[in-house]
């Protein structure tokens, strides 16, 4: 059985061969995706196209489907209740 230093010595060199063989790789990588993209004749948007961060439906106005006949207040029934509604039956604020 090896001893705890052996171990270490081991542990460190195949780190090393780890690091070598993950940059030989890497660059093996790259070399085949600059041949496809110079076969294709691609642009980088071709390849990394912009991604949406929201849905497409974000910041669109919805219509308030809720009335607080006191106040006149509306609420559209999205994110949290308002006081005025919070406990109560909706329907008897809904907007018809």
């Amino acid at each position: 059985m090896a001893t705890y230093q052996e171990l270490l010595q081991q542990r460190d060199a195949l780190a090393l061969q780890i690091e070598a063989a993950r940059k030989k790789e890497i660059a093996d990588a790259v070399a085949r995706v600059r041949a496809i993209v110079a076969e294709y004749g691609l642009k980088p948007d071709d390849v990394f196209a912009k991604r949406r961060t929201h849905s497409g439906l974000a910041g669109v106005k919805v219509a308030p489907k809720y009335r607080d006949p006191a106040t006149g207040k509306t609420w559209t029934g999205r994110g949290k209740a308002p006081r005025w509604i919070e406990g109560r039956d909706r329907n008897q604020f809904a907007i018809r």
